[in-house]
C-alpha cells in the first residue's frame, strides 16, 4: 500500500519533529522503537510523523536513518491502521480519547543536523556537529534520499550556502535552526533555497530591535514557514499569540519536539544539567494553551495539519 493511499485513510496531527516519546527515541538504531513511537504518538492523536534524527557522527545519524527506514516497511508490510475517527476537538483538548491499536503513518526522516552552530547548540551536543560540506552531505544521505523529507541546517556557516543549494536541488526540504544568523545570513539562505525555520525563537539569536535576526525574519517573511512549540515552556503563551496575530496561518507548523525521558510538572524534558532539552507533550496536548493565546480551533487544525501536509509535499 503506497504512501499516497496510506494518506487517505488517516486523521490526526503531522509532526514534523519529535525526537522521542515515554521510554523510545531515534537515537537506539532500532525500527522497534520507532514504531513504539509511532504507536504512542496516534494515542495522543497522531496521524503521522516524521522522527527526527540527532546530530551526531554520520555513521551512527546513518545507523539511525535505517532504523527509521526499516519502520517504514514494516507499516507497508503490515498494513497501518491509521487514526479513525476523525479527531474532534472538545473542551477537555485533543485528543477526545486515546485510540491505542492505531498508529501514525511514518512519512520519512527530519535531521536536526549536524550542520549545525555550536554557539547556539541548546540541549544538543556540540561537540558532534560538523562542518557543513557536500562531501558530508552526501556521505550522509547516500541511499536515503528518499526518506529525508527536512533537515536543519545553520545558514551562517561556511559551506552552509552550499549545502542548502544542493539539498534544495534533490528535493530535500531545509530549515535554517541552532543558528546564530544575522537577518542578512538568514536572507542568504533563504536565497539558497531554504523554506522553514526550525523551532522559532529557540536555538537561534535573540530578536534585537537593531537586528532582527532569524527570529525576526521568520515572523515578518511571507515565504517561510516556522516550527511552532506550544507546550507553554518553550515559548512564552503571549509570545505564542504574538507569532499567531502576525504570521500568516498558512505558514505556522505546530510541532511538538517531544524526547524522550521523564516529564516535569511543567510538561517538559529537561537534561541531567538542567537544561530544556524538548517537550515531554504532544501537538494534541497543547490546544487548551493555543486557545488561551487567542488561537482558534480552525488555526489549531491548519497549523497542525494542512500546512506540515503542505510543506513536506503531501
Amino acid at each position: 500500500m503506497g504512501v499516497e493511499a496510506l494518506m487517505t485513510s488517516f486523521k490526526g496531527f503531522i509532526d514534523v519533529h519529535t525526537h522521542g516519546i515515554g521510554r523510545y527515541d531515534t537515537r537506539a538504531g532500532r525500527p522497534e522503537d520507532i514504531l513504539q513511537m509511532a504507536a504512542l504518538q496516534a494515542g495522543e492523536g497522531g496521524g503521522a510523523i516524521l522522527p527526527t534524527i540527532y546530530p551526531d557522527s554520520i555513521d551512527k545519524m546513518r545507523r539511525n536513518l535505517e532504523a527509521v527506514r526499516k519502520a517504514m516497511e514494516m507499516q507497508k508490510e503490515s498494513g497501518v491502521r491509521s487514526r479513525k475517527p476523525e479527531v474532534i476537538i472538545k473542551n477537555s483538548g485533543f485528543p477526545s480519547s486515546r485510540i491505542t491499536n492505531h498508529t501514525s503513518l511514518i512519512l520519512g526522516v527530519h535531521l536536526e543536523g549536524p550542520f549545525l552552530n555550536p554557539e547556539r547548540c541548546g540541549s544538543l551536543d556540540k561537540k558532534v556537529f560538523s562542518k557543513p560540506t557536500l562531501s558530508s552531505l552526501k556521505k550522509l544521505l547516500a541511499g536515503y534520499e528518499d526518506i529525508v523529507k527536512i533537515i536543519t541546517v545553520a545558514p551562517e556557516i561556511p559551506g552552509a550556502l552550499k549545502v542548502i543549494e544542493k539539498c534544495s536541488e534533490i528535493g530535500i526540504k531545509v530549515n535554517m535552526g541552532h543558528s546564530n544568523a544575522t537577518y542578512k545570513q538568514a536572507l542568504e539562505g533563504k536565497k539558497a533555497g531554504a523554506t522553514g525555520i526550525t523551532h522559532l525563537f529557540n536555538a537561534m539569536r535573540p530578536f534585537h530591535h537593531r537586528e532582527p535576526g532569524l527570529a525576526g525574519i521568520g515572523l515578518i517573511d511571507e515565504d517561510l514557514y516556522i516550527e511552532v512549540i506550544a507546550d507553554g515552556i518553550h515559548l512564552h503563551p503571549m509570545t505564542l499569540e504574538l507569532i499567531f496575530s502576525i504570521k500568516r496561518i498558512d505558514r505556522i507548523i505546530l510541532v511538538s519536539d517531544s524526547v524522550k525521558g521523564k516529564k516535569a510538572k511543567n510538561g517538559a524534558v529537561y537534561n541531567k544539567d538542567g537544561l530544556l532539552a524538548g517537550s515531554g507533550i504532544t501537538i494534541g496536548r497543547v490546544v487548551k494553551i493555543l486557545r488561551a493565546a487567542g488561537v482558534s480551533d480552525a488555526e489549531i487544525i491548519k497549523a497542525s495539519t494542512d500546512n506540515p501536509a503542505q510543506y513536506i509535499g503531501l
